[in-house]
Protein backbone atom coordinates (compact mmCIF):
# COMPACT_ATOMS: atom_id res chain seq x y z
CA UNK A 1 0.00 0.00 0.00
CA UNK A 2 1.19 3.15 -0.77
CA UNK A 3 2.09 5.97 1.90
CA UNK A 4 -0.75 8.08 1.04
CA UNK A 5 -3.15 5.34 0.20
CA UNK A 6 -2.22 4.31 4.20
CA UNK A 7 -2.76 7.53 5.78
CA UNK A 8 -6.11 7.73 3.59
CA UNK A 9 -7.29 4.70 5.22
CA UNK A 10 -5.86 5.22 8.60
CA UNK A 11 -8.00 8.87 8.34
CA UNK A 12 -11.24 6.91 7.75
CA UNK A 13 -10.57 4.78 10.67
CA UNK A 14 -10.42 7.83 12.65
CA UNK A 15 -13.66 8.87 11.30
CA UNK A 16 -15.52 5.66 12.23
CA UNK A 17 -14.04 5.88 15.60
CA UNK A 18 -15.74 9.50 15.61
CA UNK A 19 -18.89 8.56 13.90
CA UNK A 20 -19.21 5.74 16.43
CA UNK A 21 -18.19 8.86 19.75
CA UNK A 22 -21.45 10.84 17.63
CA UNK A 23 -23.51 8.36 17.95
CA UNK A 24 -24.40 9.07 21.86
CA UNK A 25 -25.45 12.14 20.56
CA UNK A 26 -26.82 11.62 17.13
CA UNK A 27 -27.69 7.60 16.69
CA UNK A 28 -27.43 7.38 12.88
CA UNK A 29 -23.67 8.23 13.02
CA UNK A 30 -23.39 5.14 14.71
CA UNK A 31 -25.26 3.21 11.38
CA UNK A 32 -22.77 5.22 8.94
CA UNK A 33 -19.40 4.15 11.23
CA UNK A 34 -20.48 0.44 10.89
CA UNK A 35 -21.13 0.80 7.51
CA UNK A 36 -17.81 2.03 6.69
CA UNK A 37 -16.20 -0.45 8.76
CA UNK A 38 -17.36 -3.17 7.32
CA UNK A 39 -16.99 -1.78 4.10
CA UNK A 40 -13.25 -0.91 4.70
CA UNK A 41 -12.33 -4.18 6.99
CA UNK A 42 -11.40 -6.63 4.20
CA UNK A 43 -9.39 -4.51 2.12
CA UNK A 44 -7.06 -3.24 4.96
CA UNK A 45 -3.99 -4.14 6.19
CA UNK A 46 -4.39 -6.71 9.15
CA UNK A 47 -3.34 -4.75 11.51
CA UNK A 48 -6.36 -2.19 10.54
CA UNK A 49 -8.73 -5.43 10.14
CA UNK A 50 -8.51 -5.59 14.19
CA UNK A 51 -9.65 -1.92 14.31
CA UNK A 52 -12.41 -2.50 11.73
CA UNK A 53 -13.68 -5.36 13.60
CA UNK A 54 -13.16 -3.61 17.35
CA UNK A 55 -15.45 -0.74 15.94
CA UNK A 56 -18.16 -3.31 14.04
CA UNK A 57 -18.51 -5.09 17.65
CA UNK A 58 -18.05 -1.83 19.76
CA UNK A 59 -21.20 -0.57 17.47
CA UNK A 60 -23.66 -4.23 18.00
CA UNK A 61 -22.68 -4.27 21.70
CA UNK A 62 -23.24 -0.80 22.12
CA UNK A 63 -26.63 -1.16 20.59
CA UNK A 64 -27.43 -3.99 22.81
CA UNK A 65 -26.97 -2.21 25.75
CA UNK A 66 -28.95 0.65 24.01
CA UNK A 67 -31.87 -1.42 23.21
CA UNK A 68 -31.73 -2.96 27.03
CA UNK A 69 -31.69 0.24 28.59
CA UNK A 70 -34.54 1.35 26.80
CA UNK A 71 -36.62 -1.61 28.05
CA UNK A 72 -35.54 -1.25 31.31
CA UNK A 73 -35.85 2.77 31.27
CA UNK A 74 -39.15 2.24 33.07
CA UNK A 75 -37.74 1.00 36.68
CA UNK A 76 -34.81 2.75 36.83
CA UNK A 77 -32.20 0.47 35.80
CA UNK A 78 -32.19 1.60 32.32
CA UNK A 79 -31.26 5.42 33.06
CA UNK A 80 -28.02 3.83 34.55
CA UNK A 81 -27.48 1.65 31.57
CA UNK A 82 -27.68 3.88 29.07
CA UNK A 83 -25.75 6.53 30.67
CA UNK A 84 -22.73 3.18 31.35
CA UNK A 85 -23.22 2.78 27.34
CA UNK A 86 -22.62 6.00 26.52
CA UNK A 87 -19.32 6.30 28.69
CA UNK A 88 -18.26 2.72 27.70
CA UNK A 89 -18.55 3.75 24.09
CA UNK A 90 -16.63 6.84 24.60
CA UNK A 91 -14.04 5.08 26.16
CA UNK A 92 -13.65 2.12 23.57
CA UNK A 93 -13.24 4.81 21.21
CA UNK A 94 -10.87 6.92 22.81
CA UNK A 95 -8.35 3.18 23.44
CA UNK A 96 -8.74 2.70 19.82
CA UNK A 97 -8.12 6.12 18.68
CA UNK A 98 -4.53 5.70 21.11
CA UNK A 99 -3.56 2.64 19.55
CA UNK A 100 -4.48 3.78 15.69
CA UNK A 101 -2.17 6.59 16.64
CA UNK A 102 0.72 4.56 17.24
CA UNK A 103 0.15 2.45 14.19
CA UNK A 104 -0.69 -0.65 16.79
CA UNK A 105 -3.45 -3.35 16.07
CA UNK A 106 -6.50 -3.33 18.93
CA UNK A 107 -4.88 -6.10 21.74
CA UNK A 108 -8.21 -7.98 21.88
CA UNK A 109 -10.76 -7.08 19.73
CA UNK A 110 -13.17 -9.32 20.51
CA UNK A 111 -13.76 -8.12 23.67
CA UNK A 112 -16.84 -7.01 25.53
CA UNK A 113 -15.49 -4.29 27.48
CA UNK A 114 -12.00 -2.26 27.02
CA UNK A 115 -9.30 -4.00 26.25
Amino acid sequence: MLPDQQKNIIGTTKAIYILLMLSTLIGISGLIAVVMAYIYKDGSPSWLQTHYQYQIRTFWIGLLYAVIGLFTYGIGIGVLLIFFTVIWMVIRCIKGLKQLDRAQPVSNPESWLFD
